[in-house]
C-alpha cells in the first residue's frame, strides 16, 4: 500500500479500490502522524467531509479536544459541521480503522466494566438462533458455568422448582411481547448449594417483531436477601414480645416534636384512634400528663440528657377515649447522630400499669390485713379462752367448748374457698364467725348470746371476701371491747334485701347490749380504718356506725352485683 499512497495508484489497482470501496473507515497516516495521507469514501461520509477533502488535513482538526492523539479504543471526533462524533478507533501501525458507535456502546468502557463486577452484577445475553445464553466472567461465577456461549435455557431449567420456572416463563414472555425490561427475584441451585438472583432483562425484537435475543444482568443477592428476612424476623420477634407484654413503641424526633407510633399498643393506651395522630412533647407534658406529675417527668428528661442515660418516668395521663386517667411507666435512651451532639430523637417503649399498680395497693392491703387478721385471731382465741373457762364446770366440759369453738372459727377462714360457684351465705358468714361466742343448736343455728335475723342471701366472691373481713373485725372488736367481752352482752344482726341495682341492696344492721359502757374511740386505729375502708372503697357501701353508751351499732346499705355465670367452671 505504501507504493500508491505518496504516488497516486493507478484506478484500476485492486488495493486502491478495495481501499476506497470498503465498508467501513478507513484512514492511513504520514510518517510522522501529523497529517491524513489518504482516507477512505465511507470515512469522509462518516464525519460528513466532502469526498477527497480529508487528504493532507491535520490530524489535530479530526481530534478538536481530544488529548493524546489518535489511540485505539473509542474516541470523541469532530465532524465537517462542528458537531461531535463518538467513534471506535482500532490501529495497525500508521492504518486506522474507524466506526461509529452507538451511545450505549459509548458509555460503556472498562470503567463499566469494573463498577458493575464491584456491583456483582455480571452481564449475559440469549440468543434465540441457537438458545445459548452467552455469560461473562462475574455471570458464570454467580451461576457456577463456564464463561462465554456456553449455556442453554435447557440447562438452567433444571436448578429450577416447576412452579418457579411456570412462574419465570410467564414473565418473561409478556415482557417479550410487549418490549419492556423485566426484573425478578428467583432461588436457583449452584453447585449444590441454593442461590437468590436477581435478574434484570430486556428483549431485543429482529425484523419480525419476535425476540431476536435478550440481554441483562445478574446478580447474586443471598446475602442482601438474607440479612433482610433476619432483620424481619427479628422485627417480627420484638413485635411479637411487645404485644404479649402489651408494650408500646415510640420514636419522638426531637426538633420537629413528632412523635412516630410503632405499633398498636400506644393508640391503645392513650386512646387515640389511628386517624387521630400521635402527639409531640408539648402535647404530652401541658395536655395529657397529670399537672401533678409534670414536674417530676420534666426533670426526669432534663437528668437524662445532661448524664445521657437511660429516661425512665412515670405519670399519670388522661387516655382521650374515655377520659379515663391511666397510670404509665416509660423507658426511653436519648440517640445522638455523633458524640458531643445534641440528641436527635428518644426511642423508648410504654406500658400502662394501671391494673398492676391497684393489684400492689390490694395486695398491700391484704398483707397489713393479714397481718393484723393474726393478731386479731390470737385476740378472738384468748377472748374464746376466758369466755370458756367462765362458763365450763370442768376441764372436760372446758376442752369440749373450746376445741368445738376453735374448729368454728378455723371454718370460717375456708367458707368461701369451698364453693364452685365462688359465691357464699351471708348467714354462713355470720355464723361460722360468732359460732365460738354462741350456743348451737343441733340443726346448726346460734341461739343465746347471738341472735341472726334475714333472708337467704347469697354473696359474690367480689363483696363476700370485704364483708367477710368486716364480720370478721366486728366479731373482733366486740370479742375484746363490747358485748362479747363479758357474760351478759349480746349481738343481734338482720339483714334484708331492698330493691335497686343489678341484683338489689343488701341492708345490713349489728347492734350489740349487754356489753361495758360504750364511748366514742379517741382515736382512729387500724381495725376501725380498715372496716371503712373495705366496706366503702371495695363494696361500694353506705356505712353508719353509733357509740351509743347502751352499745355500738353499723348500719350497711351495699349493692350485690349480679351472679357471673362465666365464673363457674362446670359451665
Amino acid at each position: 500500500m505504501s507504493e500508491w499512497v505518496g504516488q497516486g495508484p493507478a484506478a484500476d489497482d485492486p488495493y486502491r479500490t478495495g481501499f476506497d470501496e470498503a465498508a467501513i473507515g478507513l484512514l492511513v497516516l504520514s510518517a510522522d502522524e501529523t497529517v491524513i495521507a489518504a482516507a477512505n469514501r465511507t470515512l469522509h461520509d462518516l464525519i460528513g467531509w466532502a469526498p477527497g477533502t480529508l487528504v493532507g488535513r491535520a490530524v489535530a482538526d479530526m481530534l478538536g479536544e481530544e488529548p493524546g492523539g489518535l489511540q485505539t479504543g473509542l474516541q470523541f471526533w469532530r465532524r465537517a459541521d462542528g458537531s461531535s462524533l463518538d467513534v471506535r478507533v482500532r490501529r495497525a501501525g500508521r492504518t486506522l480503522v474507524v466506526e461509529s458507535v452507538d451511545v450505549d456502546t459509548a458509555a460503556h468502557s472498562e470503567a463499566n466494566s469494573e463498577a458493575l463486577t464491584a456491583a456483582g452484577l455480571g452481564e449475559w445475553r440469549w440468543d434465540r438462533a441457537t438458545g445459548l445464553l452467552t455469560l461473562s466472567r462475574r455471570a458464570a461465577r454467580i451461576l457456577g458455568r463456564p464463561p462465554g456461549r456456553s449455556v442453554s435455557w435447557e440447562e438452567l431449567k433444571s436448578s429450577l422448582s416447576e412452579a418457579e420456572h411456570a412462574r419465570l416463563s410467564a414473565l418473561i414472555a409478556e415482557a417479550g411481547s410487549t418490549g419492556s425490561p423485566y426484573q425478578f427475584d428467583t432461588p436457583i441451585t449452584v453447585t449444590g448449594r441454593t442461590v437468590i438472583l436477581r435478574v434484570r432483562g430486556q428483549a431485543v425484537p429482529g425484523p419480525d417483531g419476535r425476540p431476536l435475543s435478550m440481554v441483562g444482568v445478574i446478580q447474586d443477592i443471598t446475602t442482601r436477601v438474607e440479612a433482610r428476612d433476619e432483620i424481619l424476623s427479628r422485627d417480627q420477634r420484638l413485635r411479637v414480645a411487645t404485644t404479649i407484654a402489651k408494650l408500646g413503641i415510640f420514636e419522638w424526633h426531637m426538633l420537629e416534636d413528632q412523635a412516630i407510633w410503632e405499633n398498636e399498643h400506644m393508640y391503645e393506651i392513650f386512646g387515640h384512634a389511628p386517624e387521630d395522630g400521635t402527639i409531640g412533647k408539648a402535647e404530652f407534658l401541658n395536655d395529657i400528663l397529670h399537672p401533678e406529675d409534670r414536674p417530676a417527668v420534666r426533670k426526669a428528661i432534663s437528668r437524662a440528657l445532661r448524664e445521657d442515660g437511660i429516661l425512665q418516668i412515670s405519670g399519670r395521663i388522661r387516655r382521650k377515649s374515655d377520659g379515663a386517667w391511666r397510670t404509665i411507666d416509660m423507658a426511653g435512651r436519648f440517640e445522638r447522630d455523633a458524640p458531643g451532639r445534641l440528641p436527635r430523637r428518644l426511642i423508648g417503649v410504654v406500658a400502662d400499669v394501671t391494673d398492676r399498680r391497684i393489684a400492689e395497693e390490694r395486695q398491700s392491703l391484704l398483707i397489713r390485713e393479714l397481718h393484723h387478721r393474726v393478731k386479731n385471731t390470737l385476740a378472738t382465741v384468748q377472748a374464746i379462752v376466758g369466755s370458756t373457762a367462765r362458763t365450763a364446770s370442768s376441764i372436760e366440759s372446758f376442752y369440749e367448748a373450746f376445741v368445738g369453738r376453735i374448729k368454728s372459727l378455723a371454718h370460717t377462714h375456708s367458707v368461701l374457698t369451698e364453693d364452685t360457684w365462688q359465691m357464699a351465705s351471708l348467714e354462713n358468714l355470720l355464723l361460722n364467725e360468732l359460732r365460738p361466742y354462741a350456743e348451737v343448736t343441733a340443726e346448726g343455728g346460734a341461739e343465746g348470746r347471738i341472735s341472726l335475723s334475714g333472708p337467704a342471701i347469697d354473696l359474690p366472691s367480689e363483696i363476700a371476701v370485704p364483708i367477710g373481713m368486716a364480720i370478721h373485725e366486728l366479731t373482733t372488736n366486740a370479742a375484746k371491747y363490747g358485748a362479747l367481752s363479758n357474760r351478759t352482752g349480746r349481738v343481734a344482726v338482720d339483714w334484708t334485701l331492698e330493691p335497686g341495682g343489678p341484683a338489689g341492696i343488701l341492708r345490713f344492721c349489728w347492734r350489740e347490749t349487754g356489753g361495758p359502757p360504750v364511748a366514742p374511740p379517741s382515736r382512729q386505729g387500724f381495725g376501725s380504718r380498715l372496716l371503712q375502708r373495705v366496706l366503702i372503697a371495695q363494696v361500694q357501701a353506705e356505712v353508719t356506725t353509733d357509740y351509743a353508751p347502751g352499745g355500738f351499732a353499723l348500719t350497711m346499705r351495699a349493692p350485690i352485683p349480679p351472679r357471673n355465670d362465666s365464673l363457674n367452671p362446670l359451665v
